[in-house]
C-alpha cells in the first residue's frame, strides 16, 4: 500500500495516496460528504469543522448552527482533538485504511513548526492512529520538489501566511536554509509573514462594506467572492488608475441580494506588493525576497534568485505572476528572481497543492530506503525522534 501524503492547510486539507505523477481529482465538499473514486486520487475538503452534539449528530439549533472549529490556524495545528477527528475521517473513510493495517504516512511542516507541536503530531499518529511509520517535511522545501528543483526560493502564500524560503541542495546534504551546520537546520534566511489569505478576505470584506452599506454579507461570500473577482494590476500606475474609475459588476449572493464589485478587487492582490493597504510598515512581496537572498552567501544568489517557486492558494490569483515577474525586473538587486515553471507532466494547479505533490516525491523516496520513522524508533525514543529524523 502507497503512503499517504497529508498536507493541512488553514483553509484545506489535502490528502492522498503518493502517487505524483497523476493528476489528482479536487472535491471542494463539506465534511461529511467526502468522496472517493479510486485509491490514486487525492482529495481535498475543508479544515473548517462543524460543531456537533454529543451524540454526533449536527445540530439544528440556532444556538449551533454559527459555531465551527478550526483544526489549523495560521498554518499551526491549534485543536488537536479536531484534527484527530479529521484525520480519522480522512483516513479511515476516506482512504480506506482499515482498523489494524494501518500504513506509512508523510505529513508536510509549515515554516518554524514548534518543537512541541511536531511531538504532538508523531504521537498522535503512533498512539492514537497506530501508523507502521512517519516522516515530515518542511512544506516550502517540498513546494520545490514539485518543480523538480532540490535549490531554490519558495514564495509560498497561503490561507493564513506568507513564507519567503531559501534552499541550498537541501535533499543531498540536509541543509534547509543556508547555512546549514552539521546538519542542523538554520532559519537565518527565511521569514514568516502573518499575512495570507484570510488578511485579504478580510481587506476585501470591509471594502464592500464600505461600497454596499446595505447588503448583509458574511465571510463564506466574501472568500467566493474574492477567489472569483480578485486580481492584481499590472503594476502600480495601473492600480492607482483603476483605483480612480473602474467599471463595476453586479453579483447575486446565494440569499438573493445583489452586490456591487469594482476596484475593491484590485486592493485584494495589491496589498501584497503595498502591505500599507493593511496598514502594515513592510516591504511589497518581492523586495522581501530580495532581503531574504541578501542575507544568504552572495555565491548562492544567482542560484536562489532565477529559481523562485510560487505557491499557495493566494499565488494563483488571476495578474499575480504577471505583476510579480514585473516588479521583479525592476527590483534593486543585481541577480533578478525568476520564476520556475512547473514540468508539463505535472497537474494543471499546481501552486495550489505543490507541498502535496513534493510530500509525495519525497515519500517514494524516504519510506522505501528507511529514513522513516519506525514503530520501533518511536517506541524507543519517543515523540523526540521527529527532531533527529525529520530534518
Amino acid at each position: 500500500m502507497e503512503a499517504v501524503v497529508v498536507d493541512a492547510g488553514s483553509k484545506l486539507l489535502k490528502a492522498g495516496f503518493a502517487v505524483p505523477d497523476q493528476a489528482p481529482s479536487m472535491y471542494f465538499e463539506n465534511l461529511g460528504k467526502f468522496s472517493v473514486n479510486d485509491p490514486f486520487t487525492e482529495k481535498i475538503i475543508p479544515t473548517q469543522m462543524k460543531s456537533t452534539l454529543e451524540d454526533g449528530s449536527l445540530s439544528d439549533s440556532s444556538l449551533f448552527e454559527d459555531i465551527t472549529v478550526d483544526p489549523v490556524v495560521r498554518g499551526f495545528i491549534r485543536d488537536w482533538d479536531a484534527m484527530e477527528d479529521l484525520l480519522n475521517y480522512v483516513l479511515y473513510t476516506g482512504l480506506g485504511w482499515e482498523m489494524g493495517n494501518e500504513g506509512q504516512i508523510l505529513f508536510t511542516d509549515p515554516l518554524a513548526t514548534p518543537k512541541a507541536f511536531r511531538e504532538q503530531l508523531v504521537q498522535l499518529m503512533f498512539e492514537t492512529f497506530n501508523i507502521s511509520g512517519f516522516y515530515a517535511s518542511e512544506q516550502a522545501v517540498l513546494s520545490l520538489y514539485a518543480v523538480g528543483r532540490i535549490s531554490g526560493c519558495t514564495v509560498d502564500i497561503g490561507h493564513g501566511k506568507i513564507v519567503v524560503i531559501d534552499f541550498i541542495d537541501w535533499f543531498n546534504s540536509k541543509l534547509y536554509i543556508a547555512p546549514v551546520i552539521e546538519g542542523a537546520v538554520q532559519h537565518i534566511a527565511s521569514r514568516r509573514f502573518e499575512i495570507g489569505g484570510v488578511d485579504l478576505t478580510t481587506l476585501l470584506a470591509q471594502e464592500l462594506g464600505k461600497s454596499n452599506p446595505t447588503v448583509n454579507l458574511n465571510i463564506s461570500d466574501v472568500e467566493r467572492l474574492k477567489e472569483q473577482y480578485s486580481c492584481c494590476a499590472e503594476d502600480e500606475l495601473a492600480y492607482e488608475k483603476i483605483q480612480r474609475s473602474c467599471q463595476r459588476e453586479q453579483h447575486t449572493l446565494p440569499d438573493g441580494q445583489v452586490i456591487t464589485i469594482g476596484r475593491e478587487r484590485y486592493m485584494v492582490g495589491e496589498a501584497l506588493f503595498q502591505p500599507s493597504i493593511l496598514g502594515l510598515e513592510a516591504h511589497g512581496i518581492v523586495e522581501q525576497l530580495v532581503r531574504s537572498i541578501s542575507t544568504v552567501s552572495s555565491e548562492n544568489h544567482r542560484q536562489l534568485l532565477e529559481n523562485t517557486v510560487l505557491c499557495g492558494g493566494t499565488a494563483s490569483m488571476a495578474g499575480f505572476e504577471d505583476r510579480f515577474q514585473k516588479e521583479a525586473s525592476l527590483c534593486s538587486s543585481v541577480i533578478r528572481p525568476s520564476l520556475v515553471k512547473p514540468p508539463e507532466y505535472m497537474p494543471e494547479n499546481l501552486t495550489m497543492y505543490s507541498a502535496w505533490v513534493g510530500g509525495a516525491i519525497l515519500a517514494k523516496v524516504v519510506f522505501p530506503q528507511n529514513q522513516h520513522i519506525t514503530k520501533g524508533d518511536y517506541d524507543e525514543t519517543g515523540p523526540s525522534i521527529v527532531h533527529r529524523k525529520c530534518f
